[in-house]
């Protein structure tokens, strides 16, 4: 199951990398400590696509091409309206209101529905895992709670064709050891809501140590894998792993050092690139610059 293609550093010397996407022959990256979003091409070519003065989180775009930004802490949906301008921020949303505790990973559709997940708490080792809320914000702005009692969720992904009536929507429970699905209809709702996959019984919500302690995998930034399966950044051991529905590894990539998020790219779409850092803790990574971006063949 697990392959040992080499590991190469596409980025080093940055502060804590998250939610990577594949677009446009490149990947877009987040540096949240920095407060800039990236994004690389072949060879060194990296360059600054966008500074906010808040930490960038999820990644995304409307369709008709404008890139949409979380901003962690102040909780807003921030929308780049020039390309040209690295400063050119707008706020989208404003879902300050809706989220428990800080916004983190996002999703969004080829309509423009936008999937934000939150913390519920504030992330240290001692804190209980208390549950959190996904906010779903619509094309035209407007928010509302899409769903709630998450465990930490974090990355997701969609399942299906654009056109299908209703698609699978899959969100990882970081906290939760497994991923949650829903249907996703047109209109973006989310109904009947179930275990896609779990790695193991329900974990201790008492600390995040011990639900960590307890947890097989702690899912953290996911990307779709072929034939309906997802590849999953287990922040715990090192490791991406490609599951399927079910709960299944039936693949498994060893990066050699914490990874937290995780794309499939490259131009023939054969590269896993991991986002990766000795730990994800804020306070050792937010004046630190040992943080890279590798990846591996698949």
């Amino acid at each position: 199951m697990t392959n040992e293609s080499a590991v190469t550093t596409v980025v080093d010397g940055r502060a804590f990398l998250e939610c990577p996407r594949w677009r446009d022959g490149r990947l877009w990256v987040s540096d949240l400590y920095a407060h800039e979003v990236l994004s690389i091409g072949s060879g060194d070519d990296a360059r600054v696509e966008l500074s906010i003065d808040d930490q960038p989180s999820g990644l995304g775009w409307l369709p008709d091409g404008r890139m949409l930004i979380v901003s962690m802490v102040d909780g807003k949906i921030l929308v780049r309206e020039n390309a040209d301008d690295p400063a050119s921020a707008a706020v989208h949303a404003d879902v300050s209101a809706l989220a428990t505790g800080k916004l983190n990973d996002m999703t969004v559709d080829e309509q423009g529905h936008a999937f934000i997940s939150t913390f519920g708490f504030e992330f240290r080792s001692r804190s209980y895992v208390e549950s959190a809320v996904l906010i779903h914000v619509a094309p035209d702005g407007t928010a509302e709670v899409a769903a709630n009692d998450l465990l930490f969720p974090n990355g997701s992904v969609i399942l299906g064709m654009p056109d299908d009536e209703v698609r699978t929507f899959v969100v990882a429970e970081s906290m939760g050891n497994r991923l949650t699905a829903f249907d996703l209809d047109q209109a973006g709702k989310l109904t009947g809501r179930r275990v896609w996959a779990a790695f193991g019984p329900e974990v201790p919500r008492s600390s995040v140590r011990d639900a960590m302690a307890a947890s097989q995998v702690a899912p953290d930034g996911i990307c779709l894998g072929d034939d309906g399966t997802i590849w999953v950044a287990d922040a715990l051991h090192q490791r991406v792993i490609r599951v399927a529905e079910g709960g299944e590894i039936l693949d498994e990539k060893r990066f050699g050092t914490g990874v937290f998020a995780c794309a499939i790219g490259g131009a023939n779409g054969d590269v896993l690139y991991g986002c990766a850092a000795p730990s994800s803790s804020e306070h050792q990574r937010r004046d630190t610059r040992d943080a890279s971006l590798l990846a591996v063949s698949i």
